[in-house]
């Protein structure tokens, strides 16, 4: 039991940041991190460790979001609503509105994307984690993770350049 104990201390915040990635919702990525170790306790026994922990509970964490996202049809008005609280309050009314309209274009421009795209710019831009993380939780290699980004991002200037 202290293993499973450890576990939960070692890779909580990981294992919450992916979600909150990939979701947008604290109290969402907060459910599914819970879900996430129970079903992690459950099948504890029977890891094997071809891969990092780290890579073995983002796996069952991103499963558990799919399986989440196919059954709500509401998540992307729920996802910009509560990011919207993550940018830094300005003085000025106008700023706020500026930063407000600016962000709503920017998840709209990713919400554009091919769905690997997307999910490659969420963990690197609102999960903060390196192209190697990336890759790993995605089942892929670092220098993928880097060109999907590269070019993710490189789509999103276009469009800018178009508006």
């Amino acid at each position: 039991m202290k293993d499973l104990e450890k576990l939960y201390r070692d890779y909580f915040e990981t294992v919450y940041k992916y979600l909150f990635s990939i979701t947008g919702s604290a109290d969402l990525s907060e459910e599914l991190t819970q879900e996430t170790f129970y079903q992690a306790m459950k099948t504890y026994d029977s890891f094997r460790g071809d891969a990092k922990v780290s890579v073995w509970l983002c796996q069952i964490a991103k499963h558990l979001w799919y399986k989440e996202y196919k059954r709500s049809s509401s998540h992307t008005s729920d996802s910009l609503e509560d990011l919207s609280d993550l940018i830094p309050s300005e003085s000025s009314v106008e700023q706020k509105v500026v930063e407000s309209d600016a962000k709503l274009k920017m998840y709209q421009k990713l919400q554009k994307l091919d769905e690997k795209t997307r999910e490659v710019m969420y963990l690197r831009l609102t999960g903060e984690l390196s192209f190697r993380e990336i890759g790993e939780i995605l089942e892929k290699n670092e220098t993928w993770a880097r060109v999907t980004f590269y070019r993710g991002k490189q789509k999103i200037m276009r469009e800018e350049e178009k508006e």
